[in-house]
């Protein structure tokens, strides 16, 4: 059910109590749970919450996890998102146990539907559907039956054929379940469990031209597999009633599911809706579903978050039963915790200012040895070029310092990390006033080993050798949506800036789909379309520094 980077101990939550209720009773021996999407666009990173609990929870238990497709609408289902949506749940470590289609089951919700009206327990109804809206009544006025609903079950049962012969046009008729129209649950007043469209199924093709809506199919579905525990979002506990109706009317399961439902996952900034997400890729705001800046599990994994971060999000987070909104600092720490003692880092500048140390001998070139992770030492070291011309970071120098500015300034020491200390003597500029480059000088007895390497300075900055630093691609990414003043959500313009910096030589081979840490800067990956032998393209993943309290 998952590779061997998933963890079996789940944290413990109400919905395993109530497993553990159930197993220590003797009610159920066996778990098995459900993952079922809708084929309908690319899955976020709420489903992924959703995943990591169902294929979580089967695993916990030794039990089994299915992926089933939700396809009870005779839409053409597209093979992109399918593809998508596997890729998806192995990416995040989880490996189901039988793939399977809602459709695979219509011809036992047909008789499961044949059963209730046999039961007097469902009616075919010839109200519009304005009019079965309007009949329904409110939150505080109950509904009105409908004029078909004393049908007998003769005349139900020839008319549902004749809806299956496609004697009836699109919302003609429906078939409707006979519950109770004056119900405080608006869902089970008398609602609608068939309808007529004569529109082919990607899967049956044209054997059907009715088919049943989901309410009524998701109990079955799950049944039939032999499903313990339907675990859904908070949505759904208005449909909880319905579920064990259908179950317990149809009557064909002598110990049927139970349905739990848990809150959803929301986080600030963040768009939760397939429906808004696939109009952001429609109408070009974003360049594809796995835009690096879409919360989608596609854009996320492009962007360079792992799937153990997002496990370990969703377990930190927690399960619960009310809705409630989760900082997205919370879910950026996630990932910086994980990447910190599992990626290397290489030095590269942004903004650069060419350094020149005039009294370094001219054509002179040494390595100099830096560490891949301070955090890690078993990751070794790396050699990187030094010579008489560098580049440094524009955030490392200023002319007039700040108070408590410990980088480079006129007249000041600091340490080049891995190589030498170095002082800066004179500033030379261009004749509009910008920044030509820095004249310094170092002292060469600071290296390793030297008899001045142990005397200290506040500032240690970083370098890129300049014949053979590397130009690279950068892009910084912020929250796609931002909040306005009214609280609504908004795209953000602002959402994605590209720059360019100089990258110490190793940078070049960066294979696509490569992180690193770019010392002091924050964690990056090498962009896996458009990063090539001949470009490197780098996305921002995270900065080093959160603003996630615990």
């Amino acid at each position: 059910m998952s590779d061997n980077n998933t963890n079996p101990e789940m944290r413990s939550n109400f919905i395993h109590d109530i497993i553990d209720e159930e197993l220590a009773s003797g009610k159920r021996t066996t778990v098995a749970t459900r993952f079922p999407p809708e084929p309908n666009g690319y899955l976020h990173i709420g489903h992924a919450k959703s995943i990591c609990l169902n294929f979580g929870t089967a695993l916990k238990y030794g039990g089994t996890c299915n992926l089933r497709y939700d396809d009870t609408n005779p839409v053409k289902e597209d093979t992109e998102y399918v593809d998508a949506i596997e890729e998806d749940v192995k990416w995040l470590g989880f490996q189901w146990d039988k793939r399977l289609w809602a459709s695979d089951y219509f011809d036992q919700m047909y008789e499961a539907a044949l059963e209730l009206i046999r039961k007097g327990k469902a009616f075919v109804c010839n109200l519009s559907p304005e009019e079965i809206k309007e009949y329904r009544g409110t939150l505080t006025e109950p509904g009105k039956n409908s004029p078909y609903r004393n049908r007998s079950v003769e005349e139900n049962l020839k008319l549902f054929q004749d809806m299956k012969d496609g004697k009836y046009k699109d919302g003609e008729a429906v078939l409707r379940a006979k519950i109770d129209m004056a119900s405080p649950n608006i869902n089970m007043r008398d609602p609608v469990i068939y309808r007529v469209s004569h529109t082919p199924h990607h899967n049956t093709g044209d054997k059907w031209c009715i088919y049943p809506m989901y309410d009524f199919a998701h109990p079955i579905e799950d049944a039939i597999e032999g499903i313990t525990h339907s675990i859904c979002t908070l949505e759904f506990e208005d449909h909880r009633p319905l579920y064990d109706w259908v179950l317990r009317e149809v009557g064909f399961w002598p110990n049927p599911p139970r349905q739990i439902e848990f809150a959803r996952l929301n986080i600030t900034d963040m768009l939760m809706s397939k429906r808004y997400l696939k109009r952001m890729v429609d109408e070009g705001y974003v360049d594809g579903w796995d835009d690096p800046r879409m919360p989608t599990i596609a854009g996320i994994r492009r962007r360079g978050y792992t799937p153990e971060a997002i496990r370990n999000f969703c377990e930190e987070i927690g399960v619960a039963k009310a809705n409630s909104t989760v900082d997205a600092a919370q879910l950026e720490a996630a990932v910086r915790d994980d990447l910190q003692n599992k990626v290397p880092a290489r030095n590269v500048v942004t903004d650069p200012i060419k350094v020149i140390i005039t009294n370094y001998p001219e054509g002179r070139k040494e390595m100099v040895t830096v560490e891949n992770n301070r955090n890690v030492p078993e990751m070794g070291e790396r050699q990187v070029p030094f010579g008489r011309e560098l580049w440094i970071d524009g955030d490392d120098f200023m002319e007039v310092p700040v108070k408590k500015y410990f980088r480079l300034f006129p007249g000041n020491e600091v340490r080049f990390k891995g190589a030498y200390f170095i002082t800066c003597n004179e500033v030379v500029k261009n004749d509009d006033g910008t920044i030509k480059e820095l004249h310094c000088t170092y002292d060469p007895e600071t290296a390793g080993g030297g008899v001045n390497a142990n005397r200290k300075v506040k500032g240690t900055i970083h370098f890129v050798e300049a014949d053979s630093a590397v130009k690279i691609r950068i892009r910084e990414y912020g929250h796609m949506m931002k909040t306005d003043e009214d609280g609504n959500m908004e795209f953000n313009d602002d959402s994605v800036r590209e720059t360019w910096g100089y990258a110490e030589p190793s940078v070049a081979e960066a294979q696509p789909g490569e992180r690193f840490q770019f010392f002091r800067k924050g964690y990056y990956i090498a962009d896996s379309k458009l990063t090539t032998d001949d470009e490197k393209v780098f996305n921002s993943i995270v900065s080093l520094k959160s603003s996630w309290k615990k």
